[in-house]
C-alpha cells in the first residue's frame, strides 16, 4: 500500500511515534530459532510497480479554490534544513483506517500527461548499491568507521536488508542526520506488522506450516548476523547502534517493508541501488494504484507521479502497487499484511476436474490475458459487485481448458464445477478454525498485537479466498449451465 474500486483493502500501516528513538523500553519478543542454516525464503528486494489534522512535517498551502489545478505557483516544502527539501503538489498527509497515508487535498482532473505530486531529492534518501563495490548516498560513512566491515561482510545476492538496516542505524546515530528527524515518523517495534518481530505462539497462528518455517528462518538469519557483529567485544561506537537484537532486528523489518530498488546514477556511473525514501514510504499499496515512482537521473530526484488520464477526487488516498504477481504469503513475509482480494493469490487443485476458461470468463466480464487479466465491468448492464481481485485470481487458479471454438457441454461443466468445489471444502476443513471464528478472534481482541493481527488476517483471507472461489462457480452454473 486508496482507490474506490472493489477490492482495495489498504493494509499498509505507518503510525508516528516520538519514542521510536529509545528502543531500550521495548518488551522483548519470543523468536523459536531452528538448528540449521537455510537459504529458502530469503528476501529479495522488489522492483517498484511503480476532520484529522495534518501530518506534522507538512507546511499547510495557501487556500487555493482555483478548480482542479493541481500545481499551485509555489509547492509546499517541508522545512527540515537539509540540503534541498521534498516538495509536493495537492497532497496531504493524514491518518486513515490502517494509519497514516497520503491524500490528494484537491480535485485533480484527468489529463493526457502524467502529473508529479512529490519530489524528494537523493539527500534524503539512504541509498547503498546492490552490489560491490558497495557505494553509499548521502556518503555518510566515514574511511574505517567499522560499520563498513559489518555491511562488507553480508552476502551481495541475498542480505541487502541487512546492509540497508546497518545504514539506517547508523543514520540514527550520527549528529543532526536528517533521520533522526525522520525516525519519529517511523512505526515502533509494537507498531510495526513484520513477523520478523512475532512470536513463535504467533507465528502458529498463520496455520501454514511453509511459511512458518519461512519467518523462522529469517528471525533466526537476522538474530545470528546481530551476534555475530554485535559480540562483548566490539567497539562502543558499534555496540551503541544496537545494544539488543530487538532494535536490529527492527531496524531490519523497517528495511524489508520500506525499501525501494531502483537505478541511480552517480556521474557516469549506473547502479542498481536499494533506497529508503522519506515520504514516498508513506504511499499505500493498492491492486489498482493511481500513482507510480520515477526516478529523474538529471536532478538526482525521485517523482511520484499520478497515472495519466486518472480522475482523483479531493479527499481520495494517493497508492502504488508494492508487487506484481506476487501472492499473499510474500506481501506478509516482505510487508506484514494480506488481502481478501490478491488478483494474484492461488488455490492448488489436485484433481483432473477443468472448465471451460472462454465461458468462465465471459460470465464475469474478464478480459486480457492470465499474466493481465482485468474486469470490463463496462460490458454490463449493472455492475457486478461481486467481481473483485479474488475472483480474477480465480480465474488464474481453476483448472481450466480450452480447444479453439468448440463450446463447452453443459454436463461435462457441471460436473466438474462440483468436483473442484468438493476439493475446495475439503482445504477449507484442513483448517483448525473457521472464517466466523477467526473474524470474532479478531473482534474480540482490540489489544490484540500487530503481529498477531497480521497473522490472523492471513489465514482469515486465505479462507475468505477459497470461500470466494466457490461462490463464483455456483454463479458459473447458474449463468452459463441453465
Amino acid at each position: 500500500m486508496a482507490n474506490s474500486i472493489s477490492f482495495h483493502q489498504p493494509t499498509h500501516r505507518f503510525i508516528p511515534c516520538p519514542q521510536v528513538k529509545d528502543f531500550r523500553s521495548f518488551s522483548s519478543p519470543r523468536f523459536s530459532y531452528c538448528s540449521s542454516a537455510s537459504s529458502k525464503g530469503r528476501l529479495r528486494p522488489i522492483k517498484a510497480a511503480t476532520e484529522i489534522p495534518a501530518f506534522p512535517l507538512l507546511q499547510p498551502p495557501k487556500v487555493d479554490e482555483s478548480p482542479s489545478e493541481l500545481e499551485p505557483a509555489d509547492p509546499d516544502f517541508y522545512k527540515i534544513g537539509y540540503v534541498r527539501s521534498m516538495r509536493a503538489y495537492g497532497i496531504e498527509f493524514k491518518e486513515g483506517p490502517d494509519g497514516f497515508g497520503v491524500y490528494a487535498s484537491k480535485d485533480v482532473e484527468p489529463l493526457r500527461r502524467a502529473r508529479v505530486i512529490m519530489e524528494i531529492p537523493l539527500e534524503l534518501m539512504l541509498t547503498i548499491s546492490k552490489k560491490q563495490p558497495w557505494m553509499f548516498f548521502p556518503d555518510i560513512i566515514p574511511v574505517g568507521h567499522p560499520i563498513f566491515d559489518i555491511i562488507n561482510s553480508t552476502n551481495p545476492e541475498t542480505d541487502w536488508d541487512l546492509r540497508l538496516a546497518c545504514l539506517l542505524l547508523y543514520a540514527f546515530d550520527r549528529e543532526d542526520n536528517f533521520w533522526q528527524l525522520y525516525g519519529d515518523f517511523l512505526p515502533s517495534f509494537d507498531e510495526c506488522t513484520s513477523l520478523l518481530l512475532a512470536s513463535e505462539e504467533e507465528i502458529l497462528e498463520l496455520q501454514d506450516q511453509n511459511l512458518a518455517s519461512i519467518i523462522r528462518d529469517q528471525q533466526r538469519r537476522a538474530l545470528e548476523f546481530w551476534e555475530r557483529n554485535w559480540h562483548s567485544g566490539v567497539p562502543l561506537k558499534i555496540k551503541r547502534l544496537a545494544q539488543d537484537p530487538k532494535r536490529f532486528i527492527w531496524a531490519v523489518s523497517i528495511a524489508q517493508s520500506r525499501c525501494i530498488n531502483m537505478q541511480t546514477r552517480i556521474g557516469a556511473l549506473v547502479q542498481d541501488a536499494n533506497m529508503l525514501i522519506p515520504y514516498a514510504d508513506m504511499l499505500n499499496h493498492s491492486f489498482r494504484p493511481n500513482c507510480f515512482f520515477h526516478w529523474r537521473f538529471k536532478d538526482r530526484m525521485l517523482e511520484v507521479m499520478i497515472n495519466a488520464g486518472q480522475q482523483i477526487k479531493k479527499g481520495q488516498e494517493m497508492t502504488v502497487n508494492y508487487m506484481n504477481g506476487q501472492q499473499n504469503n510474500m506481501f506478509l513475509q516482505r510487508y506484514g499484511f494480506s488481502s481478501p482480494v490478491n488478483p494474484w493469490d492461488m488455490i492448488e487443485f489436485s484433481g483432473n476436474a477443468r472448465i471451460h476458461l472462454d465461458s468462465f470468463l465471459s460470465v464475469f466480464n474478464i478480459a486480457g490475458l492470465p499474466e493481465n487479466y482485468y474486469y470490463n465491468g463496462r460490458l454490463s448492464n449493472k455492475e457486478d459487485t461481486f467481481v473483485d481481485g479474488a475472483v480474477i485470481a480465480a480465474a488464474r487458479s481453476l483448472p481450466s481448458w480450452s480447444d479453439g471454438d468448440i463450446p463447452p457441454s453443459p454436463s461435462r461443466e457441471r460436473k466438474a464445477v462440483k468436483e473442484l468445489q468438493e476439493e475446495c471444502r475439503q482445504m477449507l476443513a484442513a483448517f483448525p478454525t473457521t472464517t466466523e471464528k477467526d473474524q470474532k478472534m479478531l473482534d474480540s481482541m482490540p489489544q490484540a498485537t500487530r503481529t498477531l493481527e497480521a497473522s490472523i488476517k492471513y489465514r482469515l483471507h486465505r479462507k475468505l479466498f477459497i470461500e470466494k472461489v466457490i461462490k463464483a462457480l455456483d454463479i458459473y452454473q447458474e449463468r452459463i449451465l441453465f
